[in-house]
């Protein structure tokens, strides 16, 4: 109760839910004494597999015996996601009582929600010096809260695509403005490229990081990975080859995280990342809400023998890996789908190809999303569309066969949801 009220309170502070600038969390970040230059980090941008690549590295480095600290966001199913410390997630007490110490440092200055947790991030990170921390940033980069850190381990530049357009104006709406904002202002440290949708982007990244000074890797060029038969994948950079087996994460997409994660660890050589640490770690990946299995629960007993799965993707480069795993499954698929009303509608569901039914849904206490029912009549290209106002009635409307799979998506909001009904 503590929590939720400070949150309340710390939500009001600023008109806007979004401010772009660097002023008000460096300000703060002043008054308290400069945590951000107090840690070690690896910051991660991308527009997407920023939380999986993430998840990958700390898994990895937890076997190699490092204690980790991690800021994600948004959450899932509560706040107290966006703070890991030495492994933990911080409970409510603890993070209620980090949350006032920067209130009060603020003293009511206006300051957006995100940059007064991301202040409050650095501060009890700056208690962990020998800890690593893994940094996602919040929107783009440049001017992203994050981005205050004078000097890092590594930046990973996850794949990039369109995403987030409405933040820009209307006359840069493109993925070049996209790749700039995220690439352009990165540390002179190390910097790990992932796969890339396609050429023209990798390209693009490498005009725009031309000038910085840090030693570049890039994939397909500087590290790679190739799946092979009997569940297992091979992985090789300039430090030699590894054969690994399949990680416990769903979709080739997957690989591709995974393996942007070995090699940034793998680049920063100080850490002494075995190969034995990467075999174990991969196989104690925790992704919530990316290709997430519900295996049981009440939501599980409505699919009875059938699978559900959950994916928090919501825009079109997540669409398109999405159903790439999709189609690999000789099976029916149904998607259950909620999104936010700023995502472009029609185009992220244009991926998907080979789809049995369409169900809309609402999605609970989301004032900015758009209605299910809105959301059919803006899909009605689809032939086998229903609307459905709950996630239980969506479930149970689906005339699943032997063998079909369920897929809930279109929004972390919405996979929240799902996982804190079921």
């Amino acid at each position: 109760m503590k929590l939720q009220k400070i949150v309340s309170r710390l939500q009001e502070l600023h008109p806007k839910e979004i401010d772009l600038s660097l002023d008000r969390i460096q300000s703060l970040c002043k008054k308290l004494g400069n945590p951000q230059d107090k840690i070690k980090a690896i910051s991660i941008v991308g527009t997407n597999g920023k939380y999986s690549t993430i998840q990958a590295m700390f898994s990895i480095l937890k076997e190699a015996n490092f204690n980790c600290n991690i800021y994600t966001s948004p959450h899932i199913k509560s706040i107290n996601e966006r703070f890991v410390f030495n492994n933990e997630e911080l409970n409510d007490e603890d993070l209620a009582n980090l949350l006032e110490e920067v209130e009060e440092a603020n003293n009511g200055e206006p300051i957006t929600f995100f940059e007064i947790l991301t202040a409050a991030y650095f501060l009890k990170a700056s208690q962990y010096p020998d800890n690593i921390n893994l940094i996602e940033s919040g929107l783009f980069f440049r001017f992203d809260a994050t981005n205050i850190l004078k000097n890092n381990l590594a930046s990973v530049v996850t794949s990039i695509g369109l995403d987030h357009l409405d933040w820009l104006p209307e006359n840069e709406q493109t993925v070049e403005k996209i790749i700039f904002e995220k690439t352009s202002s990165l540390l002179n440290s190390n910097i790990i490229v992932a796969k890339q949708s396609t050429n023209k982007i990798k390209e693009n990244i490498k005009k725009t990081i031309s000038n910085n000074r840090s030693n570049k890797f890039f994939h397909n060029e500087n590290y790679s990975f190739t799946m092979q038969e009997n569940d297992f994948f091979y992985y090789e950079d300039q430090f030699g080859g590894i054969k690994l087996p399949m990680p416990n994460v769903k979709g080739q997409f997957q690989l591709e995280n995974v393996s942007t994660a070995i090699a940034t660890l793998r680049t920063l050589k100080d850490l002494n990342i075995k190969d034995d640490h990467i075999k174990k770690g991969i196989l104690k990946i925790n992704s919530i809400a990316r290709l997430q299995e519900i295996k049981s629960g009440k939501l599980k007993e409505l699919v009875k023998d059938h699978k559900l799965f959950v994916d928090g993707s919501h825009n079109p480069l997540g669409a398109k890996v999405l159903n790439e795993y999709l189609e690999s499954l000789d099976c029916n698929k149904h998607i259950i789908l909620g999104m936010m009303a700023n995502k472009d509608h029609n185009e992220y569901m244009s991926f998907f190809k080979d789809i049995s039914t369409l169900t809309t849904i609402d999605i609970p206490n989301q004032p900015n999303s758009i209605k299910g029912g809105e959301l059919k009549d803006k899909l009605n290209g689809f032939s086998n569309i229903n609307y459905k106002e709950s996630i239980e009635d969506a479930i149970k409307s689906i005339p699943v066969k032997e063998n079909d799979i369920i897929l809930i998506t279109g929004s972390l909001y919405l996979a929240g949801e799902v996982l804190n009904l079921n």
